[in-house]
């Protein structure tokens, strides 16, 4: 899978996403954007893969909107005014969908953050189910500090993360959130030491997650999303639904029979989408 801003692999059902412009620090070009969104869109309609961990290289996870290419990005458009207002949300929702496919990606999704996250970086990493962190790690809410509303997820997603008050702090004033808050805070899972002992954590975690029914760990992530953003009455009522359906497959059988002999079970993959 081909990316000039990013490497994927894939093994062991554990698929890599990892950033990959260091001397730019990760920052997200014109090309970053079609690029994720295409990788996860394609990760997830892999059978292979059960779990994903996004990470990227350098001393930086992302310095967020790459300000080079899209500083005054329309100025010079010609045409009607409300013709390019539209064509500008539409990029805008573009962008948006970018994580979108993250948040929707059936598999879980950890993050592993190390030096500064910033402005669109947080909008990246709160579309992943789970974050940890290196202790040098800060997460930086920028957008405020360039006179913009951010725009791609962080104020609708990082308030359901952490209490509210403090997500406003952060959007209003534009102030880095050390490791150790954001650990307290509840943003992020834990925290580690260095770089490599993060992704020697983040990864065992992605063994274990991998080890589990791909079926029931797709039906959790629907769960947990679809309760996030429902009632519970209509969240039991669709878990109701949903295992009406998808307990009749193999692998509940199958984890019965590997407890009683006492061995790792063994799962399928799910099968690629009919279309």
């Amino acid at each position: 899978m081909s990316s000039s801003t990013m490497t994927v692999s894939v093994s062991d059902h554990i698929a890599r996403v990892e950033l990959s412009r260091p001397g730019a620090f990760n920052s997200m070009n014109r090309a970053f954007w079609g690029e994720i969104r295409e990788v996860f869109t394609r990760l997830n309609d892999d059978p292979e893969v059960r779990v994903a961990v996004l990470s990227s290289s350098g001393k930086h996870f992302t310095a967020g909107l790459d300000l080079k290419e899209f500083a005054g990005i329309g100025a010079d458009a010609a045409g009607d005014m409300g013709r390019r207002r539209e064509a500008f949300r539409r990029m805008v929702l573009n962008m948006q969908e970018s994580f979108n496919v993250i948040e929707r990606a059936r598999v879980p999704v950890l993050a592993a953050i190390q030096g500064g996250c910033i402005g669109g970086g947080v909008d990246m990493v709160t579309a992943c189910d789970m974050r940890y962190c290196t202790a040098n790690a800060f997460f930086c809410v920028k957008e405020i500090a360039i006179a913009i509303t951010a725009d791609v997820g962080t104020l609708q997603r990082l308030p359901r993360l952490i209490p509210d008050g403090l997500a406003r702090e952060l959007a209003f004033t534009g102030r880095n959130l050390s490791a150790e808050e954001a650990r307290a805070c509840g943003l992020v899972n834990q925290v580690f030491p260095d770089h490599t002992a993060m992704l020697e954590g983040v990864m065992a975690i992605a063994r274990t997650i991998a080890g589990h029914s791909p079926l029931a760990m797709t039906g959790t992530k629907e769960m947990l999303n679809y309760g996030r953003d429902h009632s519970i009455a209509d969240s039991l009522n669709y878990v109701a639904t949903w295992n009406a359906a998808m307990l009749a497959g193999e692998d509940l059988p199958e984890a019965m029979k590997a407890s009683r002999e006492r061995r790792a079970p063994s799962y399928a993959g799910l099968q690629k989408p009919m279309l």
